[in-house]
């Protein structure tokens, strides 16, 4: 992958980030902070098949990623040649054993693509988004989490939707959820050796974003390649861009979309399963912080 400029970690970072939120994401043009977007007309648009390339990041969740890499196994796509992007960092052995896993398995159409990273790099999404994005050869990106699972036909769907298009930004119009799921739930599979692994689609309901939530949220961007390749993943706002000591709420996704200018379209894709839980990966075990962040998640399910 190319190199991207990044930046050590600041404890102003945080401020600054508020004051995006707050003050400069409302009032200054989009242009001051992202290079060009290619003009429509001057945006490839597929026929036939094509590549995609699916991003994601994974700390202290290698069961959740045993699941979605699974599903590219189980599922492999018919109409267009996948790269899976996982960023890791080696601290994670979990993680890192579950990739050695995978990497093994050879799948047709797929090919992994699996990036280390520095904790201080991984903690702060975007910087990986952003280097995915700067060096992708794909036509389409899918930004995503390690929670999220493309099960049958998700993949051949989504070839079918994305013929002859050269929109920005897309998401599925819907997605199958399971319930909050507890650390002791056998869903979550806690502790299991690397395996090829499925869900019983019974375990998940149908949901239907509102018009409040109909937006290509954090782990639901399917965003062009042409687009993603001139402008990055938030690559000139620094604060994005600035390593991170801890974990860091993804306050970039809505930037991204503040930057593209659009919220993006929705697209009907079938077999988006994603696994709710309650307990963040991202925290320390048994923490205050993992103890509250849990008791959030719960009231707001």
């Amino acid at each position: 992958m190319i190199s991207t400029k990044t930046y050590p970690p600041s404890r102003f970072n945080s401020f600054a980030i508020q004051a995006y939120r707050l003050v400069l994401g409302r009032i200054l043009p989009q242009s001051l902070w992202r290079d060009k977007i290619p003009k429509e007309a001057d945006r490839k648009a597929v026929n036939g098949r094509f590549n995609l390339e699916i991003v994601s990041h994974c700390w202290g969740y290698a069961n959740m990623l045993t699941y979605q890499l699974s599903s590219f196994v189980n599922y492999p796509p018919t109409k267009l040649q996948l790269t899976v992007t996982i960023f890791y960092a080696e601290e994670d052995l979990k993680t890192k054993a579950t990739l050695d896993f995978f990497a093994q398995q050879s799948v047709p159409n797929v090919t992994w693509n699996f990036q280390v990273l520095s904790k201080g790099k991984l903690f702060r999404r975007s910087i990986g988004r952003n280097m995915a994005a700067r060096s992708t050869t794909a036509d389409w990106v899918w930004f995503t989490d390690c929670d999220i699972i493309f099960h049958e036909n998700c993949l051949d769907s989504l070839a079918d939707s994305l013929q002859h298009e050269k929109g920005l930004l897309f998401f599925p119009e819907e997605e199958k959820i399971s319930e909050m799921l507890k650390d002791d739930d056998p869903l979550l599979i806690k502790d299991a050796e690397p395996q090829l692994i499925d869900i019983n689609t019974e375990n998940f309901s149908f949901y239907e974003r509102n018009k409040s939530r109909n937006k290509a949220r954090g782990p639901f961007q399917i965003a062009h390649g042409d687009v993603v390749r001139a402008i990055g993943y938030c690559e000139k706002i620094s604060m994005f861009q600035t390593e991170s000591e801890s974990w860091s709420k993804c306050y970039e996704d809505t930037a991204f979309r503040w930057l593209l200018g659009t919220d993006g379209e929705p697209k009907k894709i079938d077999g988006v399963f994603h696994i709710q839980h309650v307990t963040k990966g991202r925290y320390a075990e048994n923490s205050k912080l993992s103890a509250v962040r849990s008791n959030i998640r719960q009231s707001q399910k």
